[in-house]
């Protein structure tokens, strides 16, 4: 450390000395025990703006900030005596002129033969262009540390985004698959029973030839045993057609005569008939929609279509119980399909509005192995001799060749919907449009337990919740859904579905949810049609009910009247 203050009764420096103390790089001040300064060179003079003259007399630690003087009192000063000597406390000083000037000070205490402080000694250097780098390096890891987590978080969103879009492509290329499968079976079988109508024209046409000819012979025991034989040939080759007819109208190559139809009056017009086919251990039931949009579609094929359902229907009963049979409900209804339902169809069809008509049964139902077989021609779960596995073929290639959509849920044990959607006739449509559209229902900030067990369905109900500003959690089983409303979170709506896993139905969890959160909401969903569960006694009237599939539109005005009821 560059020369040494002298102590009280020492000579100052002189000549070469005094040159290097005052010409000194850094401040030298010379001090008394108490820090009065006794002598400072020029440089620190310069470095705070002031005189020597009136450095001289003044303590040392007020020319420091409140903060440094608080901190020379309580550390540096008692260091300095402890020690005998400080390196490098960083100090701002004030200068002259009021500015702050930032300082490394460095001191050592001389002492007397007795060990009494005689004088500090103090070097000051000049820290700005430190403390200016400092900050800078404060501010480049600042800047580096606010990058890095930038970069993390792209790339976190660049992983969900790469693991979305994923998702995404592998549920196109399934449905991709499933309609090439569709579509390579429906132009196998399209090619075959165009191929087998020319066979059976040659058939049928010979057929009738023969009874032509037999009309003119004499009527003798071998020609009677010859018209049997003809009548028994017609009749294989007219069944033979109808199943050559139910493989076009898989393959939609049928021709169809599409007409306005009032589906209400076509279902009324099919009572008598279905009784007749039911037989009296199923009870039929039929409930028509008011104010029921006008279809366009064949009529001759939809009431096959119905008959076809309602046959499958009978048949799935009996096999549940022979001799208690079941009950059927055939539900007419409006439906608007928005762009997010479509979106997840196999096959593609264009949001708007449809006129839904259901066929709902309390049969045997099926599982998912069967659902994703029960279009294909000649699936059956019926024993040998007992079906074709042609019903749903044909059911499902009217619909789809009219523009339309149909949709199957099931429950083993419980029974089935099928739901078959038909275009609504495009001068009504446009009648539809010119009325002024319904106002947008507002979301809210409740709290809605939602629980399904479908996830893709799950997924979709809590993702329209959320979007409506609701606060959404969600429950698999009834299990899990009981176990949230057990604890303390809060719980403004129950939205369950009816039919769950784990041993309890949506109504035992709701019938506990009323024990365990006295006044709660409570907002039914189903595959069902309402009125087949309601007659078959799995909710009781007037419970609310929303029933599948659902749109956006519905969904929320139909939570936002339930937590304002």
């Amino acid at each position: 450390m560059p020369g040494r203050a002298p102590g009280p009764g020492h000579a100052p420096p002189r000549g070469e000395a005094e040159t290097l103390w005052d010409e000194a790089p850094c401040g030298y001040v010379a001090a008394g025990p108490d820090g009065t300064i006794l002598r400072a060179n020029r440089t620190f003079a310069r470095l705070t703006g002031f005189a020597r003259e009136e450095l001289e007399g003044r303590r040392f630690q007020t020319l420091l900030t409140v903060a440094g003087q608080i901190y020379h009192e309580t550390h540096f000063a008692p260091l300095l005596r402890m020690q005998g000597e400080v390196r490098e406390i960083a100090f701002d000083m004030v200068k002259a002129d009021g500015s702050r000037l930032p300082t490394l000070v460095n001191a050592v205490q001389r002492r007397e033969a007795d060990g009494a402080p005689a004088s500090n000694l103090f070097t000051i250097f000049d820290a700005s262009e430190r403390r200016r780098y400092e900050r800078e390096l404060l501010a480049a890891r600042d800047a580096a540390a606010a990058a890095a987590a930038e970069l993390q978080r792209l790339n976190g969103g660049l992983e969900a985004r790469v693991a979305t879009e994923v998702e995404e492509r592998l549920r196109a290329e399934d449905a991709l698959r499933q309609a090439q499968k569709m579509e390579a079976i429906g132009q196998l079988t399209g090619g075959v029973a165009h191929d087998f109508n020319n066979l059976l024209t040659v058939i049928i046409g010979n057929l009738d030839s023969m009874a032509r000819l037999l009309d003119g012979m004499e009527e003798t025991n071998e020609t009677r045993r010859v018209r049997r034989l003809r009548d028994m040939a017609h009749l294989g080759a007219d069944r033979a057609a109808t199943l050559t007819s139910r493989l076009l109208a898989f393959s939609r190559r049928q021709p169809l005569d599409p007409k306005p139809i009032d589906a209400n009056r076509l279902i009324a017009g099919l009572s008598d008939m279905l009784h007749r086919t039911l037989g009296e251990e199923v009870k039929l039931e039929t409930v028509a929609a008011a104010g029921l949009w006008t279809a366009q579609a064949d009529p001759t094929e939809l009431e096959s279509a119905i008959v076809n359902l309602a046959v499958n229907a009978r048949d799935a009963m009996l096999a549940r119980d022979p001799n208690g049979g079941g009950r059927l409900t055939i539900e007419t209804g409006n439906a608007s399909l928005d762009d997010a339902y479509v979106d997840g169809l196999v096959e593609p069809m264009p949001p708007g509005q449809y006129v839904m008509v259901a066929v709902s049964d309390t049969g045997t139902g099926m599982d998912a192995a069967t659902l994703e077989r029960v279009f294909e021609p000649f699936f059956t779960t019926k024993e040998a001799g007992r079906g074709t596995g042609l019903g749903l073929s044909q059911v499902y290639g009217f619909v789809r060749q009219s523009g339309g959509h149909v949709r199957i849920y099931s429950e083993p044990g419980i029974g089935t919907t099928v739901k078959l959607y038909l275009p609504r006739l495009a001068r009504a449509a446009a009648e539809a449009e010119a009325t002024p559209a319904a106002a947008p229902v507002d979301g809210g900030d409740e709290t809605i337990l939602v629980v399904e067990d479908h996830d893709e369905l799950r997924d979709y109900s809590a993702g329209v919740l959320r979007e409506l500003g609701y606060k959404v959690i969600e429950a698999r089983d009834g299990a899990e859904a009981i176990a949230v409303l057990s604890g303390g979170k809060r719980v403004d709506l129950l939205f369950t579905d009816v039919v769950l896993p784990g041993g309890m139905n949506g109504r035992e969890v709701a019938d506990r949810a009323a024990r365990l959160r006295p006044g709660l909401k409570l907002l039914f969903t189903t595959g069902y049609t309402r009125n087949a569960i309601v007659h078959n006694g799995k909710l009781d009237p007037g419970v609310a009910l929303i029933t599948k599939p659902f749109t956006f539109d519905r969904l929320a005005a139909k939570v936002r009247q339930v937590l304002d009821g």
